[in-house]
């Protein structure tokens, strides 16, 4: 595996500073304890400067990374958790056509634009008890979608869980399994 990382987010929740802990979370985490990805990782930070995502310089890091490594272009995959949950989809609904598959986790868009994503492969996820960011806010992407009949959306619902609905999503190997599956091809 070719591991391309910029930081992650810190554990605490905001973004990455010099006087703060790095702790990965997510892919990273998994990665930093041995696991061994079959595809390239790339887990951006957003700048400290700033709250939210530039969506412009995250597909710039998209065709840095498909231009300078071998990387098939029918499956480049997005996921996120948290601010990254929103990432996710900002970065979708912007360029539709460029990603194979989607996993926001506890995340959310932009309901009224995902015409775009309408044949996308997505799977949601998002903890039931999250006071971070509620559940709402995926649930209200997943019904826009379902009501442009969008044929290609899951929706897994922790009912148990807080704000952490990463870790039982990234654990799962069904969800990877999911996700490799999916191409543009």
């Amino acid at each position: 595996m070719r591991l391309y990382r910029r930081p992650v987010r810190s554990a605490t929740g905001g973004q990455r500073s010099p006087n703060r802990t790095y702790f990965p979370l997510g892919p990273p985490k998994h990665v930093e304890a041995g696991e061994d990805y079959p595809f390239v990782l790339v887990s951006p930070q957003t700048p400290t400067s700033r709250r939210g995502w530039e969506v412009a310089a995250l597909n710039a890091l998209v065709d840095d990374v498909v231009a300078t490594h071998k990387i098939d272009k029918n499956r480049i995959y997005v996921t996120g958790l948290s601010m990254g949950g929103y990432g996710t989809w900002a970065l979708a609904q912007a360029y539709p056509k460029k990603f194979a598959a989607i996993m926001p986790i506890c995340g959310g868009g932009e309901p009224a634009k995902v015409e775009g994503l309408k044949d996308l492969p997505i799977w949601v996820f998002h903890g039931g008890k999250d006071q971070t960011v509620p559940a709402k806010r995926s649930e209200e992407m997943v019904e826009a979608l379902k009501a442009i009949n969008a044929p290609k959306v899951k929706f897994t619902i922790y009912p148990d869980a807080g704000h952490d609905s990463w870790t039982e999503t990234y654990n799962n190997p069904e969800a990877w399994k999911w996700l490799l599956q999916q191409t543009k091809a």
